[in-house]
């Protein structure tokens, strides 16, 4: 059940550069002490998706989502990379390029956001065409993810596209 809307429910705007930082996890549960937060410039970067992949695995390391202990824990980090492969590839396919990579998780929804400079909208392609090259991105992000949106830079050029994911259980 995915929708497009300009933000999501609860959404509790952006973070501050103070506030930016890793809370320890519980091991034992595998649940956040408290709300997490990561942030990755990716302006001017080269090979941008392995880093951004590579830097959403770090979080989940340091979040206690990975090592995965169990098939289900494992589906939903792989899910994740994901997600962040498909976004990331849609600015730099569709937008000039991704500025901004950020991750944040409170132990029950990870929240996904890359901001870019373009003006198109992401869709998914409708009819969606499983033998047809290209066009799969947003299909998979509103497949895997609990919601997903674009916030819109006021004022300014660009944008940011959203999605959420349930943490595992």
């Amino acid at each position: 059940m995915s929708t497009t809307r300009p933000y999501s429910p609860g959404d509790r705007g952006p973070e501050s550069e103070a506030a930016v930082a890793d809370a320890p996890a519980d091991r034992a549960s595998g649940a956040p002490t408290a709300r997490q937060v990561r942030r990755l410039s990716l302006n001017g970067a080269s090979g941008i998706v392995p880093l951004a992949r590579d830097y959403t695995r770090e979080a989940l390391h340091a979040w206690g989502w990975l090592p995965a202990e169990g098939a289900e824990r494992r589906a939903a980090a792989e899910d994740v990379l994901l997600v962040v492969s498909e976004l990331v590839t849609n600015a730099c396919l569709h937008a000039e390029g991704p500025d901004e990579l950020w991750l944040s998780c409170d132990g029950k929804v990870l929240r996904i956001e890359v901001s870019d400079r373009g003006a198109g909208q992401p869709a998914p392609r409708t009819p969606h065409r499983a033998g047809r090259p290209g066009g799969h991105g947003m299909f998979i992000v509103q497949r895997l993810c609990l919601d997903w949106g674009v916030v819109r830079t006021p004022g300014g050029v660009g944008k940011t596209v959203w999605a959420e994911l349930g943490a595992p259980a």
